[in-house]
């Protein structure tokens, strides 16, 4: 007999998916309004994006931010610099895109070559172009809780709990991964708006019995299904923030969707949970660039520069 597929779990009926789509395109209709406003004035809001990674990844949320920029009126200008090109190169293109009046929002895209450091060449790029919150006087001044772009996936996880309802203010946080893009600036955010958090990373023994004390928790460390229902407290609220290529060629997050279902409680999908907020954020961020460029009160497509958005 030909042996037959197991069976997937059911999902628990209380288990429920918190899509981010919805608010996505809130934000790109404010962003849209906007970047008309400034056309109007003679400002044409204008994103570049540095890339030098052959990153399946990246290559696809580079052509996705690309796409979203176009239908909203935000100019997009991706500079290719190759996956070998030497940190030298990179810096300099941040500084060049940084004294360019017509450009208002820079993103340096990750991973970056060997031996080019993210924390060393975001420093290049003057803070208030910094719109992806990677220039390390915009993260100090993130932890100082002072106004600062912060890394628009991080703001995303914020924008998607509130979005959806979710409670912060004395709930515990966990959050799994302590990268400079995603983990520390998430856990900074969660801290400002009064939830108890706590940090988990490849050294960190029992994951499992940490990131069941979770009310809230997130998950960015860039591995397939690292997160089962075992690790899940009922009732938990788990934001997936990974983006991993699948051996299918899909999409697919840190979380094991299927398996953690089994559990009541909340799930952000990947893809259409933190991504596309995270790049409508992005957008919204240029164009509030934009506007301070030409000194002009500013209409709110995603709020102004501050602590947790």
């Amino acid at each position: 007999m030909t042996p037959q597929a197991p069976t997937p779990p059911t999902p628990h009926p209380d288990h429920v998916v918190l899509e981010g789509t919805a608010r996505a395109r809130e934000l790109r209709q404010g962003v849209h309004a906007e970047a008309a406003a400034l056309t109007l004035l003679g400002v044409a809001p204008r994103l570049a994006v540095v890339v030098a990674t052959a990153d399946e990844g990246a290559g696809w949320y580079v052509r996705s931010l690309s796409g979203a920029a176009r239908r909203v009126g935000v100019e997009c200008e991706v500079v290719d610099l190759g996956p070998d090109a030497a940190p030298e190169l990179i810096g300099a293109t941040l500084a060049r895109l940084s004294s360019d009046d017509t450009v208002h929002g820079i993103v340096l895209q990750t991973p970056l070559p060997d031996g080019a450091r993210v924390e060393e060449l975001a420093a290049s790029i003057v803070p208030e172009k910094d719109v992806d919150g990677a220039n390390p006087l915009s993260a100090g001044r993130l932890a100082a809780g002072l106004p600062a772009y912060p890394p628009a996936t991080a703001a995303a996880v914020l924008e998607l709990l509130d979005h959806h309802g979710v409670e912060l203010a004395g709930r515990s946080a966990v959050v799994v991964g302590r990268s400079l893009v995603v983990g520390k600036p998430t856990a900074q955010l969660l801290l400002q708006r009064d939830a108890t958090v706590g940090i988990c990373h490849r050294h960190t023994k029992d994951l499992a019995e940490h990131t069941r004390t979770a009310d809230v928790l997130v998950v960015a460390v860039g591995r397939i299904g690292l997160i089962r229902a075992e690790h899940v407290a009922d009732g938990a609220v788990v934001v997936d923030v990974g983006t991993n290529t699948a051996p299918d060629g899909s999409l697919v997050g840190d979380v094991d969707a299927v398996d953690v279902a089994r559990r009541p409680g909340a799930l952000t999908p990947v893809p259409g949970g933190v991504g596309p907020v995270t790049t409508a954020l992005l957008l919204a961020h240029t164009v509030r660039s934009a506007r301070a460029h030409v000194r002009a009160p500013l209409t709110r497509p995603g709020g102004p520069p501050s602590r947790t958005r």
